[in-house]
């Protein structure tokens, strides 16, 4: 425990500009997934956040021109900055963390660490639950400084079961918490009026029902506008301390400088339009801008962002975007790679609005792929995801959120290599990976949100094979709980100009999910045999190059078997992993994953045993030197605190018997084997951490350097032994070398601090 609230409760990052063990960096063409939370430090306008809901939070202290993506174990909810210290901020994730030196390293203050006493991470995601005892606050949901005494720190809670909501203030940085008061519901906003005397501060609290007025005389409701459901409010102070409130809700805005007396409506012309983001500067009140869609003028349906700097009364179209098919983007929207690929089928106008509390002119816009900025009042945009790197494409600037499977390598060409990803589909680097671009032009349409896995012929140049589909994040639960295969589409696709453009290729093959696709190199070259795992119908083969497809599913007793990675030993023999179809703990039900084996080229199936308490294989890797020895990676079912039956197995006679060589991660994606050794072998999870072993699997040791909460696997960089590209569920693709130095402090979850 000591070494827990020393080591694993400190969690080391480094400055924007300073290198991780190893020298880790992302890699990619940046953006690619929500982002959410913009907030802008009101000393350094220079400096921001952005945090994303795949568990990445993000500083940068050039106003955008890069970031680095730190990892606080779980989803940041909000950041707050101290409004007196410059080098203090705060961020509510599955605790509440303090950095005291401009986001370079951050410390636990809620729970505290001496009443942690255990973490509970146990579901699909391996979502970090803090067990504390004593725990006076339960879950922060909004927060605020006040902002002449920066020690007082006002925080709305809720309780476990979001039954009991309620007021607290500390006076000594978080050391001691008073309760203040009940809360008829959760709040989601704090404010404390920066205008009111010290001592006397005026505090207001917001939730979705509600808005109050906390003073010296007590509590005052202040009426909501006609709304069902306030879906984003924002709050500034006059000079004279009075407030303005806006509020968006129903797909309407309001702003009220009267606190709720008359709420006037947004208007942006008889075109009316729908608002979702609304946000104002704290001290400069009359200014702010509002996230609209559909607004319909000449025929046309606009998307964007409207300002206002009367408080309301009147608005103005700051950003303008044609959302038809045939749209352009506004000349004063200056975006990176998404517009220049997806044009309007993005169609997004922002999630979140954020603005500098000292400059009204500031202003982030995030959305489902972007942050956009703005440093003149809407004038011109700037996205801060991407730039462009000279004719070759585009260059992430740090702030990546894409969920990424593989990362592949061209064999006749070590210069062009790509990312198949979530949401964005496939991308192709021509430059050793310094720049990237889109790359699924010929790919249907309705396959293109994910490109899970492509397969390079090792004898013919130039040709690949691809499969895709518009279901993603499989083998995820959220993508199969409350529907069913039916809805999904995809299929495979090939390309004979090395990736550049591609043609459908499915003939005999049902619309389905297809996550992998695997090539017999003792095919011939002119009609090569390949096999792709379809999620919900089973394994495809084809024997003539992929123009065909035949389902192969003799054996396989599940319905609908959730068919995700197959793998081919130096025989011949075909394993295939059958996900799990249960996330409730449970196992030897229908919903239990399997392995199953071929020696007929997929004819027929047989099973193969798991091992004990397992019951979700993820990925499996066969030692090329020994095709008995088998290497597979589990996934924990959903059992007391750390989860049981997952992590990595070792099978030395061919799955018959199991035992497990890594125990400490217990939520592993894949098991990787280095072709230049078969001794040294890479793990990732969604554990914050990869793992490497150099004694074929029998001891494993962290990788240093990489501390993502969500990892996928390790692809060992075929052109330098020291180095390793590592997926990630949501932070993009992560490079870096394998022998950094493993500093104590780097970020891992407890169970798996080296020596524990």
């Amino acid at each position: 425990m000591a070494f827990f609230l020393q080591v694993a409760l400190f969690a080391f990052l480094f400055g924007a500009n300073d290198s991780r063990p190893g020298d880790f960096k992302v890699v990619g063409p940046g953006g690619g997934g929500a982002m959410f939370h913009p907030t802008i430090s009101p000393h350094d306008s220079s400096t921001a956040l952005v945090s994303c809901d795949m568990t990445g939070s993000y500083i940068t202290h050039d106003g955008g021109k890069s970031w680095r993506m730190f990892n606080l174990r779980g989803v940041v909810e909000f950041f707050v900055f101290d409004p007196l210290d410059r080098n203090v901020i705060y961020a509510q994730a599955n605790g509440l963390w303090r950095s005291q030196d401009e986001g370079s390293t951050w410390a636990l203050i809620h729970p505290k660490p001496s009443a942690v006493k255990s973490i509970k991470m146990s579901s699909d995601h391996s979502d970090e639950d803090l067990i504390a005892d004593p725990d006076p606050l339960g879950n922060i949901t909004a927060m605020a400084i006040d902002p002449g005494d920066s020690k007082t720190l006002h925080v709305a809670v809720a309780d476990a079961k979001k039954t009991r909501f309620a007021l607290f203030v500390s006076r000594d940085r978080g050391e001691i918490w008073e309760k203040q008061g009940d809360l008829p519901e959760q709040a989601s906003k704090l404010w404390v009026n920066p205008v009111s005397p010290d001592g006397h501060r005026v505090i207001l609290i917001a939730g979705a029902h509600f808005i109050e007025k906390k003073s010296d005389s007590g509590i005052q409701k202040i009426p909501l506008p006609l709304v069902e459901k306030v879906a984003d409010i924002s709050v500034g102070f006059r000079t004279d301390s009075r407030p303005v409130i806006y509020v968006a809700g129903d797909e309407s805005a309001f702003s009220s400088d009267d606190e709720g007396a008359i709420w006037r409506k947004v208007g942006l012309g008889p075109g009316g339009g729908k608002m979702r983001a609304i946000a104002t500067s704290l001290r400069n009140p009359d200014t702010a801008y509002v996230s609209y869609r559909e607004l319909e003028e000449g025929g046309i349906k606009w998307l964007g962002v409207a300002k206002t700097i009367d408080a309301g009364r009147t608005w103005r179209t700051v950003w303008k975007e044609d959302s038809s098919p045939a749209g352009k983007p506004g000349a004063n929207i200056h975006d990176a790679w998404i517009t220049e690929r997806f044009g309007p089928d993005w169609g997004e106008n922002p999630l979140v609005l954020t603005v500098a509390e000292q400059d009204a002119n500031l202003a982030y816009a995030t959305d489902l792929g972007r942050t956009m900025r703005t440093t003149d009042g809407g004038a011109n945009w700037v996205a801060v995801y991407s730039r462009r790197s000279g004719e070759n494409g585009w260059v992430t600037t740090g702030l990546d959120v894409t969920n990424a499977y593989g990362y592949h390598f061209d064999p006749f060409d070590q210069n062009r290599q790509f990312i198949s990803t979530t949401d964005i589909g496939l991308f192709r680097s021509e430059d050793g990976g310094k720049s990237w671009i889109s790359s699924t032009m010929g790919v249907p349409k309705d396959w293109m949100n994910t490109t899970y896995w492509i397969e390079f012929d090792p004898t013919v140049k130039g040709r690949v094979w691809s499969v895709n589909s518009w279901t993603h994040d499989l083998p995820r639960p959220k993508m199969w709980r409350k529907k069913g295969i039916g809805d999904y589409r995809g299929g495979v696709c090939r390309s004979e100009d090395g990736g550049k453009t591609w043609t459908k290729s499915n003939d005999g093959m049902a619309e389905t999910a297809p996550t992998h696709i695997l090539l017999d190199p003792a095919s011939p070259a002119e009609s090569r045999v390949l096999y792709v795992a379809a999620f919900g119908r089973g394994v495809y083969k084809s024997t003539d190059g992929g123009k065909s497809w035949k389902l192969k599913a003799a054996g396989i007793t599940q319905k609908e078997p959730f068919a995700w990675r197959i793998v081919r030993d130096g025989r011949g023999i075909l394993y295939l992993l059958v996900a799990r179809r249960s996330e409730d703990g449970s196992i030897a039900t229908d919903g239990d994953g399997a392995i199953y084996k071929s020696t007929d080229g997929a004819e027929n199936w047989s099973r193969v045993s798991m091992p004990e308490g397992s019951n979700a294989p993820n990925g499996l890797a066969i030692d090329p030197g020994s095709p008995g020895r088998l290497y597979l990676a589990a996934w924990a079912r959903d059992k007391g605190e750390h989860g049981e039956g997952g992590g990595i197995y070792l099978s030395e006679d061919a799955g018959k018997t199991w035992r497990r060589v890594l125990e400490r991660d217990r939520h592993i994606y894949d098991v990787t084997i280095d072709a230049r050794d078969p001794k040294i072998l890479y793990a990732s999870g969604f554990e914050s951490s990869a793992w490497k072993s150099s004694d074929r699997g029998e001891h494993w040791t962290r990788i240093a350097g990489f501390n993502f909460k969500w990892g996928h696997r390790v692809i060992p960089d075929p052109f330098d032994a020291k180095k390793v590209y590592i997926t990630t569920f949501g932070g993009g693709v992560w490079h870096g070398s394998v022998d950094g130095d493993d500093r104590a402090v780097d970020i891992v979850t407890p169970e798996l601090q080296p020596g524990r």
